[in-house]
């Protein structure tokens, strides 16, 4: 697929189906994270329906799908927060979802999931296991698979968190987001560098799963032959062939930290900022205590793409980083 199969015009169409269906989610500045001349901002999407920002691609897909696509039920892969999203998206339109997850998945995730109405099946130990086994139920089934992020509509929706931090923030000089498959980063490409192209858009991956920064490296899709981060939500072996091309053509710059860094960053939003973020929505902030955003960056957004992390890991964190 081409870089141009998501437009700044199909994202603009996703926030028209999504307006006043989604928690237009608040941009807050927080001093107490600015640094070296940084201005530092948080768009807060832990604060979204299911608690995270996934919801935004599937209600945006659900919505595009043919009468006769929605009765065959959907079915996804998904390491928790896609699943909680096209759930809540499925039962808003009463249609049979269907949700494979990796075994070791967060119990809150896998809980919320079910709570939406979802039948949650647990197969593999990654993401790109639960993905294979749902593909085969898909195909098994004839129920519609509806990708966590390598699809256009889904892309799109993700899309308009860049439209809403334009609207709130004109004068943004940074985005820095998290990475897993690629959904999110894509979507924000496609508006910062069509509205904005001078603003630096930033990816974030763990050091224990960098398939994105992987494939850039070498101009090819890359499978990681094992992944390990502490990081659920970007744990991911191959990105998609869409996100691929689309970060080709407007991501920056794509970083990686180690899961000690994301850890620690978890607790200082949790301490400094008083935001609770899952490991995956940490990374951009890790990535700035890393020293890996430009000290001349200005105002910079960090993503936090969602809050939905187990309580015992979050206490961990919290522990480890006090010397508790």
């Amino acid at each position: 697929m081409k870089h141009d199969a998501v437009t700044l015009e199909s994202v603009l169409q996703a926030q028209a189906v999504l307006t006043g269906k989604i928690v237009r989610t608040p941009l807050i500045r927080c001093h107490s994270l600015d640094r070296n001349g940084l201005e530092i901002y948080l768009k807060l999407e832990n604060f979204q329906r299911t608690g995270a920002f996934k919801f935004r691609g599937c209600l945006n897909k659900v919505a595009r799908l043919s009468p006769a696509a929605r009765r065959r039920g959907l079915v996804a892969a998904s390491s928790g927060n896609h699943a909680q999203g096209l759930a809540l998206a499925g039962a808003l339109k009463n249609l049979k979802v269907t949700i494979v997850m990796p075994e070791g998945s967060a119990r809150s995730k896998i809980a919320g999931t079910r709570a939406y109405g979802a039948e949650v099946i647990l197969h593999g130990a990654v993401y790109d296991d639960a993905y294979r086994h749902a593909l085969a139920l898909a195909e098994n089934t004839g129920a519609t698979y509806v990708h966590s992020f390598d699809d256009p509509d889904i892309i799109a929706g993700q899309g308009t968190i860049g439209l809403e931090i334009l609207e709130d923030l004109p004068e943004v000089d940074a985005v820095v987001a998290p990475i897993g498959g690629g959904g999110l980063i894509s979507g924000l490409g496609v508006v910062l560098k069509n509205t904005r192209p001078d603003v630096l858009l930033v990816g974030c991956q763990s050091q224990g799963a960098p398939s994105m920064v992987e494939s850039l490296r070498t101009g090819q899709l890359c499978e990681l032959v094992s992944i390990n981060t502490l990081a659920d939500g970007i744990a991911v072996r191959r990105p998609g062939e869409l996100t691929f091309r689309l970060a080709q053509h407007y991501l920056d710059r794509a970083v990686v930290v180690p899961d000690r860094a994301i850890a620690r960053a978890v607790n200082t939003l949790a301490t400094r900022a008083k935001i609770v973020a899952e490991p995956a929505a940490a990374a951009p902030w890790a990535a700035i205590e890393e020293g890996l955003i430009p000290l001349d960056a200005g105002k910079v957004v960090c993503v936090i793409t969602g809050g939905n992390i187990d309580a015992p890991l979050l206490s961990r964190f919290l522990a480890e980083s006090t010397g508790g």
